[in-house]
């Protein structure tokens, strides 16, 4: 009489990784994904790709007119108005990425639930679709600058020094809300809340020195304040503070990178553990 096999003990079995599929099929898909979102974006409007810039610009113009002539706030700030460009333009990229991300993997269920997609191509498609309308939005800018009359800084060139981080923490925004909204769905209306006050807590309309010392110190927690006012520094105005002289020493200054570290360490710690469950949560 044949022994009865002995019953084999049951394994969770979770679906592909954040990256799954190998690193040469994950870029492929990403370039991909991310070309084809930015033709959709635009397909079938009248005025195509000029809807990125237009949206900025007509901001722009409202926020100029309110902090030029009502309020004054930009009076006495040397080239405000391309200075207040610059920064609608930046804040625009964290905007509409970890806008778009937050709810980019449960818009994309059906593939995720029937193929073998690394789940980390989705938000990232999105971060950067969003890089590409930052770069053209940029050569916008920098003609504003020139019609503006603003001279021309060698400090220009360390631009992407500011973008690089700037994308970083866009990245990892996009990770931790599109991996957490498939869980709490509150995470969509928390982050337009949260997109508001960081907009207000940037100095993106006002510059950093006009921030009274006491409320200094609460605005460093916001990783994109030394971003800002360094971008202010090497793109428009050679003789506004620094990050660090904004700041005032070193371990203030250090408080926006440590929340800068902690952001980019959730983003991705949690979008590696969820990354797997995410077909059984849709």
């Amino acid at each position: 009489m044949s022994a009865v096999p002995e019953a084999q003990p049951l394994h969770e079995i979770h679906g592909p990784s954040a990256i799954g599929g190998g690193r040469r099929r994950f870029f492929e898909l990403l370039w991909l994904v991310s070309l084809n979102e930015f033709k959709k974006t635009y397909f079938g409007t009248v005025l195509g790709y000029f809807w990125s810039l237009i949206r900025p610009l007509l901001l722009f113009g409202v926020l100029l007119l309110v902090f030029t002539k009502i309020f004054r706030l930009g009076s006495g700030v040397p080239n405000y108005p391309v200075l207040l460009l610059l920064n609608i333009v930046l804040f625009a990229l964290v905007q509409e990425a970890t806008g778009g991300a937050v709810t980019s993997i449960v818009g994309n269920e059906g593939i995720l639930r029937k193929t073998q997609f690394p789940r980390l191509v989705i938000p990232l498609s999105i971060v950067l679709t969003a890089l590409f309308n930052l770069g053209l939005n940029l050569i916008a800018v920098f003609a504003f600058i020139f019609i503006y009359g603003a001279e021309p800084l060698w400090t220009w060139v360390l631009l992407p020094v500011l973008i690089l981080p700037l994308a970083g923490l866009t990245v990892a925004l996009a990770m931790l809300l599109s991996a957490l909204y498939v869980r709490f769905r509150d995470v969509a209306i928390i982050w337009s809340v949260a997109l508001t006050v960081l907009f207000y807590g940037t100095p993106i309309l006002y510059p950093i020195e006009v921030v009274p010392s006491g409320l200094r110190t609460v605005e460093l927690f916001n990783p994109l304040t030394p971003i800002f006012t360094q971008a202010r520094k090497w793109i428009i105005d050679p003789d506004a503070p620094s990050a660090l002289s904004a700041a005032g020493s070193v371990p203030r200054l250090m408080i926006s990178i440590f929340v800068f570290t902690v952001i980019c360490f959730l983003g991705v710690w949690v979008f590696r553990r969820e990354a797997p469950r995410i077909a059984e949560a849709l």
